[in-house]
């Protein structure tokens, strides 16, 4: 039997994923037949609907696990999405230990939290209800995502809250909170970054990161991080389209 995503993820082996923005299930099906361990499903910086999202999720089925990035910390989206059936979610601009108890609540069933019980695709249309709720406060990957500098002072409170799955950084809004808005390799932006990777390995939880391509994405890998999205659907798409291009005008 194939070990499950959460139990790759626990045991820190390298996940290479990609983050999926556009509304078409066929893209999503072709890349989780390219060989990636997980998609990163993109509801913050995209035109993505629910709706978008489940059938993306009906497209990809079990070839590959997909993690929706809510567009908050917001109960509604939290409890809409995880309906939906997802592998896991992460959580954007999550700055605080009380941030994270509180996506917690809103996403573990009582009495481990608060969620409030419906009929959806999680529970198989009503089919499957009894089973979903009984494995789901186990089986639902939480990833707070750290992208501000206040998120960095109160790393170590953050990363000691039990229930959490992993922690992913977002270099590129953690530069703009510090006044260097893109400037992800400055070396004040890179030592925040640190202190994060560290705070969660010395508690032995799993740590992400996005880069635009594989020589952004490797450094990290060196260095023990093991949740890695690289490239973005669209930037395969263009970057291709303009290096075939390129050839046959050269």
């Amino acid at each position: 039997m194939m070990d499950t995503f959460r139990q790759r993820l626990e045991r820190r082996d390298l996940l290479i994923g990609t983050l999926f923005t556009l509304p078409s299930p066929e893209i999503a099906e072709i890349l989780s037949e390219a060989g990636f361990d997980w998609l990163w499903v993109d509801m913050e910086h995209s035109s993505l609907e629910i709706n978008d999202v489940q059938r993306v999720l009906q497209a990809v089925g079990d070839k590959c696990p997909c993690i929706v990035r809510v567009p908050s910390n917001d109960e509604v989206w939290i409890k809409k999405v995880l309906d939906i059936d997802p592998a896991g979610i992460i959580i954007p601009h999550v700055n605080s230990s009380e941030e994270v108890q509180k996506i917690l609540k809103f996403s573990k069933y009582p009495p481990e939290g608060a969620r409030s019980v419906g009929i959806s695709r999680a529970h198989g249309y009503g089919m499957k209800f009894q089973d979903y709720v009984d494995h789901a406060n186990r089986n639902m990957i939480v990833i707070p995502q750290i992208e501000h500098i206040d998120a960095v002072d109160n790393i170590e409170s953050i990363v000691s809250v039990p229930g959490v799955s992993a922690i992913v950084i977002g270099p590129y809004d953690l530069s703009g909170s510090m006044g260097k808005l893109g400037n992800v390799s400055d070396v004040e932006v890179q030592q925040n970054v640190e202190i994060v990777k560290k705070a969660c390995l010395n508690v032995e939880l799993p740590v992400g990161i996005f880069g635009v391509d594989a020589d952004d994405v490797r450094p990290y890998i060196d260095l023990g991080y093991t949740l890695i999205a690289v490239g973005v659907d669209t930037l395969f798409l263009g970057k291709s389209a303009q290096q075939t291009i390129k050839l046959l005008r050269s």
